[in-house]
C-alpha cells in the first residue's frame, strides 16, 4: 500500500495496510476479520490466489499478507465470536478492525457506578468528550502484537497512532484463536 512505511516490521505494515484499506471504507463500518499469511508461502503454495492478489509481482520475501474473512455476524458479541474461531496452520496470524467509542483517561472517574454494559455503553455515547476510533489489531501465532489506532477527527494516514500494547484486551482474544 502507498502509505505504508517500508522501515516497519512486517505485522506493523499487515496492520497499516488493514488500516489503510478500511479507511478507504469510511466510517462506520462493522468490523472485519483477517487471516494472515506468509507471503512468500502464499506465492510459492496459491500462485493462482497470489495473482489474484496482485502479489506475483511483490519483491518482498518476509511480507505477511492480509486476506479478509467472511463477515462477522452481527447479533454475536465479539467476544464469543472470537472464541468460535480456530485457524487451519497456513494462518500465521490474524487481524481484526473495528470502530469502538472512547473516551479520555480524565473521564473515568465520572463514569456511574453500578451500570450495565448497555447503560454504560448509553453514557459513553453521549458523553460529551467520546471520540470515535478504528482499531485494527493483529497477534501472530509466535505471540507478536501490533495495533493501529485511528481518531476519527483526525482521519489521515500520518495521525495513525501503532504500538504493540495499544489495545491489549483484543491482542489477548485474537491471540487465543490459536490456542488449542
Amino acid at each position: 500500500m502507498s502509505n505504508t512505511p517500508m522501515a516497519a516490521s512486517p505485522l506493523t505494515r499487515a496492520v497499516l495496510e488493514i488500516d489503510e484499506y478500511a479507511s478507504g471504507l469510511g466510517w462506520d463500518q462493522p468490523a472485519r476479520l483477517f487471516a494472515l499469511v506468509d507471503t512468500a508461502r502464499l506465492r510459492a503454495q496459491e500462485p493462482a490466489l497470489a495473482a489474484q492478489l496482485g502479489l506475483e509481482e511483490e519483491q518482498e520475501i518476509t511480507g505477511l499478507t492480509p486476506i479478509e474473512q467472511d463477515e462477522i455476524p452481527t447479533g454475536k458479541p465479539l467476544d464469543e465470536f472470537l472464541g468460535t474461531i480456530a485457524w487451519p496452520d497456513a494462518v500465521v496470524g490474524c487481524a481484526l478492525t473495528v470502530e469502538r467509542l472512547m473516551l479520555p483517561p480524565s473521564a473515568e472517574a465520572s463514569v456511574p457506578e453500578g451500570l450495565s454494559d448497555k447503560q454504560l455503553a448509553q453514557w459513553v455515547a453521549e458523553h460529551p468528550e467520546r471520540q470515535e476510533v478504528r482499531m485494527t489489531v493483529a497477534v501472530l501465532r509466535d505471540g507478536a502484537r501490533e495495533s493501529a489506532l485511528r481518531l476519527r477527527e483526525k482521519d489521515s494516514p500520518t495521525e495513525v497512532l501503532t504500538g504493540s500494547d495499544l489495545v491489549p484486551g483484543l491482542a489477548e482474544a485474537l491471540a487465543a484463536t490459536f490456542e488449542e
